[in-house]
Parts: structure tokens; C-alpha cells; sequence
């Protein structure tokens, strides 16, 4: 959810998408912030398009996402038509980069006149069981999405959402452990130019599979990832827990089991826990006296540390 948005380049505050998780999960957390209309809005898209991927994806459900993401009308100051397709009052609906005078003009959307046409092949063709892979028809459904580009603002939110609804139906899950949104975030630059690639091309959609088979095989690598350092540091910390004795130690250790940058030395550990060099000796010393730091064979100010693990 944080993802999908921070792509469109819309931060989103964690607690508030904490909290509006929570309540949809029926979880009591104790002082929850008030509700953020908009940010209820994202999670409502995303849950229901994951927890009820099986459904049909309508018209009605679709214009239903896009008032949830602008229950206003607006979009930052503009005013914009929510629940509906566009209706292209301002000129052609256009992707443009660069600044005022010099914008480059990576993509024009079918006109709005013959959207209603193009959506009703497109949702068709989504609801009707297919012998394509569902894999394969989610990279098929968010190029095709994101052509038409049918709403005023929030198509990249709703193609990632529609992207979202087809991989659950293929796992058959409504939970995924890995982040379509996040891995697309993390390669936003190739994202953005094999879309215009593809846009501007034939009708030939290889290169654009093969980029989102990609993407998605890094999602899975990246999430079991983090689930290795999940078990790493919660095995880590199972074991010597109740051994470390202040807030310094823990700092550093929780850097450590990510990946700490660089080598770790008394200085480097002073500086970061803002504390005096001896203070840091002691720090260091007493985990190596605890088998939980080992240290490297020169000495002196030049001494290397590193973890133990278990």
C-alpha cells in the first residue's frame, strides 16, 4: 500500500495505514489516530481487490476504487471527476515530464469518446476464464490498463491494484509475501521506460512480459530476503536477548544482523550511540566476553568487529 503510492510520488503516513489495517482486520490496537479519509480509501481498494479477487471486476467496481482514492473530487488542488471515466474537457489525456515550455510527452491515452467501448473489451475479457496463465494475464492486464489510462488521476494505483487482484486469483490466496508495488518502486526508472517502449510500439508485448516476469521473480527474491532476516534476527535475538545489558548494544546489533556498512570499530561505535570512546570499549568488550562480537587480529585503534552468529 505504501509502495503502490510512493510510485505515483505519494507519501503516506505508516501509522495512519497501520491503523486502517488494523481496523479491517478487526485488530485492537489502543489510540488509534483518527481516520484519514484518503488513506482509507487506498487500503479499501487494495483489501478488496486481494480479499475478493475471485469476484467479477466491474464498471461499478472500478468507479467505486476511484471515489475511495478521491473521495473529495480532488486531486491536490485540482478538481477532478472521481468515480467516472474521464471526459478529456482539458485536451488529450497526456503522460508529460520536464518543465513548463520544454515537456516531453511520453504517452497519449485513447480518447475519452470511445473509452467506455475499450473498458467494456477490457473487463470482458478480464472476467471471462481464459487458457492464459494468470500470471501472465496480470503483466497483460496492467499494460492494458495503464494504456487506456480511463480515469482522471489514480491509474497507476488501480492498474497495480487490477495486477494485484490477478496474482492472488493465481495463488488462490488473498495474502502474498511478496510486494509487486515494492519491487516496481524499486526499478520505477526501466518501469516507466519499457511502458513508454511498449506504448509506442506494435502491437507486440514480449519485451513487456519478460520485464514483468522479471520483476516479479525479484519481488519473490526480495521478500524470501526479508524473511531470512526476519528469522535471523529473531533466532539472534531468542538466544541473546537477556545477555545484552543497555539500549547502546542493542542499536548497534540491530544494524549488524541487517548489514552494517562498512567495518565496525570503537570509533564508529561511539559515534553512532553518541557515546565516549571508553564507554564504546566497554560496550564492545563485554559482548566479546559474551561470545556475541569477534574481533579482527590487528589491534589497536585499526581493531574490526564483527557478529557472531548463533
Amino acid at each position: 500500500i505504501l509502495k503502490t503510492n510512493e510510485i505515483e510520488g505519494i507519501v503516506l503516513n505508516k501509522k495512519d495505514v497501520r491503523s486502517s489495517i488494523a481496523r479491517r482486520l478487526g485488530i485492537d490496537i489502543g489510540g488509534l489516530p483518527p481516520i484519514n479519509r484518503n488513506i482509507e480509501g487506498i487500503v479499501d481498494m487494495m483489501f478488496d481487490a486481494t480479499t475478493n479477487f475471485n469476484s467479477p471486476l466491474t464498471k461499478k467496481r472500478l468507479f467505486d476504487w476511484h471515489f475511495a482514492l478521491f473521495p473529495m473530487g480532488r486531486s491536490g488542488m485540482f478538481k477532478i471527476i472521481a468515480g467516472n471515466w474521464r471526459k478529456d474537457l482539458k485536451g488529450p489525456m497526456q503522460v508529460i515530464s520536464g518543465a513548463i515550455g520544454k515537456e516531453k510527452i511520453h504517452y497519449e491515452a485513447p480518447p475519452a469518446e470511445i473509452l467506455d467501448k475499450e473498458m467494456t473489451v477490457f473487463l470482458n475479457w478480464f472476467n471471462n476464464k481464459t487458457d492464459i496463465d494468470l500470471v501472465l494475464k496480470a503483466g497483460i492486464a496492467h499494460l492494458w490498463f495503464v494504456t487506456l489510462h480511463p480515469f482522471e488521476d489514480g491509474n497507476g494505483r488501480i492498474t497495480r491494484a487490477i495486477t494485484d487482484m490477478l496474482l492472488a486469483r493465481s495463488d488462490n490466496l488473498p495474502q502474498r509475501f511478496y510486494s509487486m508495488s515494492s519491487q516496481i518502486q524499486k526499478e520505477r526508472k526501466s518501469y516507466y521506460e519499457i511502458l513508454e517502449k511498449t506504448q509506442k510500439g506494435n502491437l507486440d508485448i514480449t519485451e513487456w512480459i519478460i520485464w514483468f516476469l522479471d520483476t516479479l521473480k525479484n519481488a519473490i527474491i526480495s521478500s524470501e530476503d526479508t524473511l531470512s532476516l526476519i528469522i535471523r534476527r529473531h533466532k539472534f535475538w531468542n538466544i541473546y536477548g537477556t545477555k545484552i545489558k543497555n539500549e547502546r548494544q542493542k542499536k548497534i546489533l540491530n544494524r549488524l544482523i541487517v548489514g552494517f556498512t562498512g567495518n565496525l570499530t570503537t570509533s564508529k561505535w561511539a559515534k553512532i550511540t553518541k557515546c565516549s570512546q571508553d564507554t564504546a570499549l566497554r560496550d564492545i568488550q563485554d559482548l566479546i566476553d559474551k561470545g556475541i562480537l569477534i574481533k579482527s587480529k590487528s589491534g589497536g585503534r585499526s581493531t574490526k568487529y564483527k557478529l557472531k552468529y548463533p
